[in-house]
C-alpha cells in the first residue's frame, strides 16, 4: 500500500519548522556541545560500536521529532518484513535476504514457501570445504604448482565490498595468497595484474550472477586467452560464482568449482554471500570469514531487536534524513582514521548511492522531497590534507569519523613530538570533528573558520573480522533504513540500465567495423561518432 508522500505528514512539517529554529545562532553547535550531559545524551553503545552524534545540529527535541517520523514510516516493521523474507523489493518481485547470508541461528528464513537457510549453508559449506583444499595443496593448478594469487573478476557489487573486508582485514592474510581485483574493463586493469603474477599459480575467481555482464565477460575470455597462450589449462584455474543454472554454471564448460548466488541476495549487498565468502575464505581462512559473518549477523540483530531511540543504525538514518532534507546538505564523507579502511568509502559509496539514487517511490510515484546523498570519503590524515580546506572554509558537508583504539600493528612505538604514530593519528581525529563544531573567530577573514558543520564519530575497539562485519551492516543497515523514510526502494537500480544499452549499440557498430575496415559509423549520432573514428584512427 503507497505511504503518505512526505511533504503531507504532520511531523515532516514539524520538522521543517524545527529546522528553522536551528539555524538560529544560539543553536550553533559551539554552544549546543557545552550543554550538559551533552555526550551521554547524543551518543549510543551497543553491537561492538560506540556512535557519538553530539556533533550534529540537533537538540533533544530534533531527536524526539526524527524519532516520531520513524514512528510514522514503520522503520522497524519494515525492516523486520525484510530479514523474515518478504519480498519488499517489488519492482523485482523479489526478498532482500541479505542478512540470510550470516544468520547463524536456527531459526528458517521463508521466501516464496521456501526456507532458504539450507541453500545457504550448504554452499558455506562448499566454501569452506574448497577453501581447505587449496591451502592444503590438495586443489592445485594445472602443472601441479600450489595458488598463490587469486584474481577476482567481477564490477560493481561483485567485488567493492570484498575488496573493503580484504583491506580492511590484510594483517589477518597468511594462507600466502595475495588478492586481486579485475574490475575495470580497460585493459591496462588486466595488464598489470598479469605482469605480477605468475599464470601457473594463478586462480581467476569470476563473479557474476547473471553470467552476461559485458565488462566482466570481456575480462573473463581475455584471462582465458592468456591462460591458453601461456599453456594453461583453464579448466584448473577458474572459479565461478554465479546463479545456479546461469552460463557460468555450465557442466560443458568446466571449471574447478561453481558457487550459486542467489536472486534475493542484490550485488551491493552480497559480501556475505558466496561473492564474498569465495575470495576472502581464500585469502583470510574459512574460520576468519565465519568470524566476519557473525559480526554482521550481530548488527542485524540490533537493528532488528533495539528499540529505535536505541538502534545506531536508525539514529544514523534518521540524522542522515534531518541533515538532508532540513538542513539542505547534498553530500557526506566518511573519514575512517585507520588506513584499513581505506575501501570502506568506495563500498559505501556504490552501496548507498546505487539503493538511495532514485526519484521515484517504490511504487512509481515522483518524490516531492529529494533522496540520496552524494558519499566520498579518504582514510585520516590523508583527508585533511586533501579536502578539508573544503570542510572547515567552504561548502559544508557531514561527516562520519571512524576511530580505532587499538591498531593492528601494534609493535611500532617510536615517538616524534612525544607521541607514537597512532597517538598522533588520534590527536588528529579528535581535534577535526572539535575544529569544524566550533570554528573560530578573527579579524582576518581568510583565516576565521565559521563551524558549525556537523559530524559523527565511530569508535572500534579494534579491526577484528567481527568488528569489519558490523561496520558492513551498520551501512547497510542504515541504507535500508533512509529508504524505507522516502518509500522508495533500495534494492533495484534500473538508473544504470540506459548507458549499458547505449554502449551495446555502439559495441555492435564497433564489431562491424572490426570485419570491415570500411564500414562508417553513420548511424550514430555525430558526437558519438566523433569519438568512434578517433579510436579507431588513432588519433585525434
Amino acid at each position: 500500500m503507497p505511504c503518505q508522500p512526505l511533504s503531507d505528514l504532520h511531523i515532516w512539517k514539524k520538522l521543517k519548522q524545527h529546522a528553522q529554529l536551528i539555524d538560529q545562532p544560539e543553536k550553533h553547535l559551539r554552544n549546543l556541545i557545552r550543554e550538559k550531559g551533552r555526550l551521554e545524551k547524543f551518543s549510543l553503545k551497543d553491537a561492538g560500536i560506540f556512535y557519538d552524534f553530539s556533533r550534529q545540529r540537533t537538540d533533544e527535541k530534533t531527536l524526539e521529532l526524527l524519532l516520531e517520523l520513524a514512528e510514522t514510516r514503520k522503520l522497524k516493521h519494515r525492516f523486520k518484513a525484510m530479514v523474515s523474507g518478504e519480498k519488499i523489493n517489488n519492482t523485482e518481485n523479489r526478498a532482500a535476504l541479505h542478512t540470510a547470508s550470516r544468520d547463524f541461528s536456527s531459526h528458517p528464513v521463508v521466501s516464496d514457501g521456501k526456507d532458504v537457510m539450507p541453500e545457504i549453508r550448504r554452499v558455506r559449506n562448499e566454501i569452506s570445504a574448497f577453501a581447505e583444499d587449496i591451502h592444503s595443496g590438495k586443489i592445485t593448478g594445472s602443472t601441479g604448482k600450489r595458488f598463490k594469487d587469486a584474481v577476482v573478476i567481477g564490477i560493481g557489487g561483485s567485488y567493492l565490498g570484498t575488496e573493503f573486508v580484504s583491506e580492511a582485514l590484510y594483517a589477518f592474510a597468511d594462507k600466502d595468497i595475495e588478492i586481486h581485483y579485475l574490475a575495470n574493463v580497460d585493459i591496462h586493469n588486466f595488464g598489470k595484474i598479469v605482469s605480477r603474477t605468475d599464470p601457473e599459480t594463478t586462480l581467476w575467481i569470476v563473479i557474476s550472477k547473471s553470467y552476461t555482464t559485458a565488462e566482466t565477460l570481456a575480462n573473463t575470455k581475455q584471462a582465458y586467452a592468456f591462460m591458453e597462450e601461456k599453456g594453461i589449462d583453464p579448466a584448473k584455474h577458474v572459479v565461478t560464482v554465479t546463479s545456479k543454472g546461469s552460463p557460468g554454471d555450465d557442466p560443458s564448460n568446466p571449471v574447478l568449482a561453481s558457487f550459486h548466488m542467489f536472486d534475493f541476495i542484490g550485488g551491493r549487498y552480497s559480501v556475505t554471500s558466496a561473492v564474498g565468502g569465495v575470495p576472502l575464505s581464500l585469502f583470510l581462512g574459512y574460520d576468519r570469514f565465519e568470524r566476519f559473518l557473525k559480526g554482521a549477523e550481530e548488527m542485524d540483530n540490533h537493528a532488528k531487536n533495539a528499540p529505535a531511540s536505541k538502534n545506531l543504525p536508525l539514529i544514523a538514518a534518521l540524522i542522515s534524513i534531518w541533515n538532508n532534507n532540513f538542513l539542505g546538505y547534498p553530500a557526506q564523507a566518511i573519514i575512517p582514521y585507520a588506513s584499513p579502511l581505506c575501501k570502506l568509502a568506495p563500498h559505501v559509496q556504490q552501496l548507498y548511492m546505487e539503493s538511495n539514487g532514485k526519484f521515484v517511490t517504490k511504487d512509481g510515484e515522483f518524490l516531492d522531497e529529494s533522496a540520496g546523498l552524494i558519499i566520498f570519503g579518504e582514510p585520516g590524515t590523508n583527508a585533511q590534507h586533501s579536502f578539508f580546506q573544503m570542510a572547515h572554509q567552504g561548502r559544508p558537508f557531514p561527516i562520519d569519523f571512524i576511530g580505532v583504539i587499538n591498531p593492528q600493528y601494534e609493535q611500532f612505538q617510536s615517538e616524534s613530538k612525544g607521541v607514537t604514530n597512532h597517538q598522533e593519528l588520534w590527536a588528529n581525529l579528535i581535534s577535526q570533528p572539535m575544529a569544524l563544531a566550533v570554528g573560530k573567530e578573527d579579524t582576518n577573514t581568510a583565516k576565521a573558520f565559521p563551524g558549525n558543520r556537523p559530524s559523527s564519530t565511530l569508535l572500534l575497539n579494534d579491526l577484528s573480522p567481527e568488528n569489519i562485519g558490523r561496520v558492513l551492516a551498520f551501512y547497510e543497515a542504515r541504507t535500508v533504513f533512509e529508504a524505507f523514510v522516502w518509500d522508495i526502494n533500495p534494492f533495484d537500480q534500473f538508473g544504470v540500465e540506459l548507458g549499458k544499452t547505449l554502449a551495446s549499440d555502439i559495441r555492435k557498430e564497433m564489431a562491424v567495423k572490426n570485419n570491415n575496415k570500411e564500414h562508417h559509423f553513420d548511424e550514430m549520432n555525430p558526437i558519438a561518432r566523433f569519438y568512434a573514428d578517433t579510436l579507431f584512427s588513432g588519433s585525434f
